[in-house]
């Protein structure tokens, strides 16, 4: 079984959760075009300085430039989610400079969950439902919409679980 990113649920609206995760560490590459998932996995598979393998984690986080997005400036992006024993000075380094290992302080995020397939319309069709519902309950967005994919390619479809997610501040 993959492990996946633990988080605390602290509120729920509807059929979005309001969650808090942990500092977590992750391996991102920037850009998002075809083959960053390859590099990602070629990293976790033994292609760095200490030729280790790291245990698939769930989800990968993927951050796209969709109109209902509330900061369209940044670049789309790629993450893997480090194994909760991995620190920025325990993880691998990566051979790929595109590969970068970055730290994700704790933060509070809504999240709105969904199956089935994953595409950029569908993306945006779910990004845009979380903005709204956030703005109705005057929950404040404090970042970017990103998505998280739990599973893998060979997983059925209407078995996939996906995620839209925005960092919020709930003060």
């Amino acid at each position: 079984m993959v492990e996946q990113a633990k988080y605390e649920v602290l509120k729920k609206i509807n059929t979005i959760e309001i969650r808090r995760y942990p500092r977590l560490v992750i391996a991102r590459v920037d850009g998002y075009g075809d083959g960053d998932f390859n590099f990602l996995f070629n990293f976790i598979t033994g292609n760095n300085k200490q030729k280790a393998s790291v245990k698939m984690t769930a989800p990968f986080v993927s951050e796209q430039i969709a109109m209902t997005a509330p900061v369209l400036s940044e670049p789309n992006s790629l993450a893997f989610i480090m194994p909760k024993e991995y620190t920025l000075e325990t993880t691998p380094e990566p051979l790929d400079d595109r590969v970068q290992i970055l730290e994700v302080p704790e933060r509070i995020v809504a999240a709105l969950r969904f199956s089935g397939r994953w595409s950029e319309s569908i993306f945006n069709k779910k990004a845009l439902k979380l903005i709204e519902e956030l703005k109705k309950e005057g929950v404040k967005t404090i970042g970017k919409v990103f998505s998280m994919r739990y599973n893998g390619p060979f997983t059925p479809w209407p078995l996939r679980r996906n995620e839209v997610a925005v960092p919020v501040s709930i003060e």
